[in-house]
């Protein structure tokens, strides 16, 4: 479990396909203190640790986590948000955020304003929405919605959240990893199951 607070980034120093699956090859400033085995949250995606190198690291992405996030799309050179699992006497900074992401949403709008910055968010995920104040994980950042709209929001990013995470990098167009609420999506389903039993 994760809380969307991002300790460092992973710059991608090779890209390796294995039949469906991708090898990232990667350097971080905390990868001294990884394990074999250990799960790390890569842009809100919970990868494993598979290899240790003196100079870098690697995680696999399979197939079903390729076609879901924006990993495929990554190319050498590339920053990753890292977050390492919560400890049990950790803080909740965040919000829970489990590493697996729901899809992709698309950076429609990026404002500036005057230090801090309003970005705007389309997507077109089924089953899945946000609420004005909710939380939402993008790129494995816990951030909060500003506006809600169906199949959009948008996020206020402050100077610190801009200056450490790979948000600064993010074009109009881009394509971003979405986690939403885990809270949200028990209660959207426990309302569906809910109408569902009252109409049989």
């Amino acid at each position: 479990m994760f809380t969307g607070i991002i300790e460092s980034q992973a710059e991608i120093l090779d890209i390796l396909p294995q039949e469906n699956n991708v090898t990232f090859r990667l350097r971080c400033p905390l990868q001294n203190e990884f394990n074999i085995d250990q799960s790390i949250s890569h842009d809100g995606v919970c990868l494993t640790v598979d290899g240790l190198q003196d100079d870098s690291y690697t995680v696999t992405a399979i197939h079903e986590t390729l076609i879901k996030t924006n990993l495929s799309s990554k190319k050498i050179g590339d920053s990753l948000n890292i977050e390492r699992c919560m400890p049990a006497h950790g803080r909740f900074d965040g919000h829970i955020v489990q590493g697996h992401i729901d899809g992709t949403g698309r950076i429609c709008s990026i404002e500036n304003q005057a230090g801090s910055y309003l970005i705007g968010i389309e997507y077109t995920l089924p089953n899945h929405l946000t609420v004005s104040k909710g939380s939402i994980a993008i790129n494995g950042i816990s951030l909060t919605v500003v506006d809600s709209q169906p199949g959009a929001f948008s996020v206020a990013i402050i100077p610190y959240t801009w200056n450490h995470t790979n948000l600064q990098q993010l074009k109009i167009g881009n394509t971003i990893n979405l986690e939403f609420d885990i809270l949200g999506k028990y209660i959207q389903a426990w309302m569906k199951h809910q109408s569902i039993e009252s109409n049989a």
